[in-house]
């Protein structure tokens, strides 16, 4: 297995770092950049930063909240949440994401994320992915937050998405969001076996061995938030047991 990436995730909502249960009933939980460091300093590989309610009220991510993070990370940075255009993913640049995460937009519109990665290269474009399973025994992709079916169909869509040039996909199971029952391993491998490009895991986690069995289904990383939020050095725990089980990670 090659080296993998362990996220922390920071749901944003008004400059404030929020977090619920399928996207809804948000509580707050601090200040994003003093997660972003204290996550640095543990060992995260990346900080994924989501701008929760973005699209929903028409705007693009708060530029200042994502400066202020920028300050005091040296590790990669992903930003996500209101992106509409490819100007739009220039000025998340220019404020400091490394990354940029498009997904409602996208779905709309798949051309953006070419216009993306042609603009600012592959390794700029992910795209988020917010899939539910269905009564058929699929995922439909939902955007805004959740509040949308699209009918879209999530696995060919991913490959859609990597056609038009993502060049990272970020796969949440909207059902297992915030729940802590683990990853949708069957999604995850859905996924992961459908595209060529590295799946982050997200939706779901409570503790390392889920982790373990999202890269075991195929992710090449793993995002999570509450576990991290709400317990100090977890990041440095998490790294220690897939290093335990014969996980390649970074120090």
């Amino acid at each position: 297995m090659l080296t993998v990436r362990i996220l922390p995730c920071l749901d944003v909502r008004d400059g404030r770092v929020v977090k619920g249960v399928r996207f809804a009933g948000l509580r707050d939980m601090g200040a994003p950049a003093e997660f972003a460091a204290r996550y640095e300093s543990e060992g995260a590989d990346e900080i994924v930063l989501l701008d929760v309610s973005a699209t929903n009220e028409g705007r693009a991510a708060a530029l200042d909240t994502i400066r202020a993070v920028r300050d005091v990370l040296s590790i990669p940075l992903t930003v996500g949440g209101g992106v509409r255009s490819v100007d739009d993913a220039r000025r998340l640049l220019e404020a400091g994401a490394d990354k940029v995460g498009v997904n409602s937009a996208a779905v709309r519109d798949p051309e953006l994320v070419r216009e993306i990665a042609q603009r600012f290269g592959a390794q700029c474009a992910v795209v988020a992915i917010d899939a539910a399973a269905t009564a058929a025994g699929g995922y439909e992709v939902v955007t805004h937050s959740g509040t949308e079916r699209t009918g879209l169909d999530a696995v060919a869509w991913a490959r859609t998405a990597v056609e038009f040039g993502a060049g990272e996909v970020l796969l949440t199971s909207f059902d297992r969001d915030g729940t802590r029952s683990g990853y949708d391993l069957v999604l995850v491998d859905a996924v992961a076996n459908a595209v060529r490009v590295p799946v982050i895991a997200s939706g779901g986690a409570s503790d390392a061995g889920h982790m373990l069995a999202a890269l075991r289904a195929g992710a090449h990383a793993v995002l999570a938030a509450s576990i991290f939020h709400e317990s100090r050095g977890e990041v440095g725990r998490v790294k220690e047991f897939l290093s335990r089980e014969g996980v390649e990670v970074r120090p």
